[in-house]
């Protein structure tokens, strides 16, 4: 056989690869690179003077100081309390079981909207759990915290879940033969794996939190300088027509929450190197 017909031969065994791979450049053009990049067309059509003044304004780096704030600690709430719930639904048998596990997909299912009334109603201070506590909680970055835990949680459960199933339950077995504690064998055995899925539950916990808009806007308040998110800004200059300051905004938005998301890939990759080769 000539090294001409290894070549086909070798090129047939993924049978519509050209016709997938135009799909998918397609798909990856159309949907996701042309309006991204429609957002620093815009943003360029503005002087550098007017992007650093709409940028750096005072109102707006207070947004971008909740924003970011209020996502990465609905990260952290959901990725200890979606790891613990992952963890019960894995491990442990009990009444109600599938119901809980299919609450858990809740938020996916619910319209921002209502979840950011629901939330609202719950926690204002004459609601049935703001009236058990004698600070405000609607109206307040507190109220924007527990709205991104909401929407956030269902990400690191289902990340973390599949790992706890699939894990061999002989490996932990054999470290508690050895004379290993329950903490020592979590510790050194089973957190060890949990690790990545738990990176990645908090990146799309962290990234859906940033962009978040329905669900916050009705519990936040909006007062500017105090509760008032980025989305909401954008959305403001949107509705006066402004759509270079908007996307100016958007374009900081953008390239800060990548350079976060690629850190946070970062830290993973070394994770992972690291528990490898340990």
């Amino acid at each position: 056989m000539s090294v001409l017909q290894r070549q086909k031969k070798k090129k047939s065994i993924l049978p519509g690869f050209g016709l997938s791979l135009c799909f998918t450049m397609f798909y990856a053009s159309i949907l996701v690179l042309f309006p991204l990049a429609m957002i620093f067309l815009n943003t360029a059509s503005m002087g550098w003077s007017d992007f650093i003044k709409t940028v750096t304004d005072s109102r707006v780096v207070a947004s971008y100081k909740l924003s970011f704030g209020a996502a990465f600690a609905a990260g952290i709430i959901n990725v200890i309390f979606g790891t613990i719930i992952a963890w019960v639904l894995v491990r442990y048998h009990f009444p109600g079981k599938r119901f809980i596990d299919g609450l858990v997909d809740l938020p996916f299912a619910l319209p921002t909207a209502v979840a950011g009334i629901a939330l609202t109603t719950l926690y204002v201070p004459k609601g049935w759990i703001g009236q058990l506590f004698t600070f405000k909680i609607a109206f307040t970055p507190i109220g924007i915290i527990i709205a991104l835990t909401f929407i956030g949680l269902p990400f690191v459960v289902r990340m973390v879940q599949p790992v706890l199933q699939n894990f061999n339950a002989e490996i932990e077995e054999a470290s508690a033969s050895l004379g290993a504690s329950r903490m020592q064998t979590f510790r050194k055995v089973i957190f060890p794996e949990l690790v990545p899925a738990i990176l990645t539950g908090f990146s799309l916990s962290f990234a859906r939190a940033l962009g978040e808009y329905g669900s916050v806007v009705f519990i936040a308040g909006n007062m500017p300088m105090k509760t008032e998110i980025t989305p909401l800004i954008i959305m403001t200059k949107l509705e006066q027509y402004d759509y270079a300051g908007a996307t100016a905004i958007a374009s900081v938005m953008l390239v800060v929450s990548f350079f976060l998301l690629l850190l946070i890939n970062i830290i993973q990759w070394w994770t992972n190197r690291k528990f490898v080769h340990s």
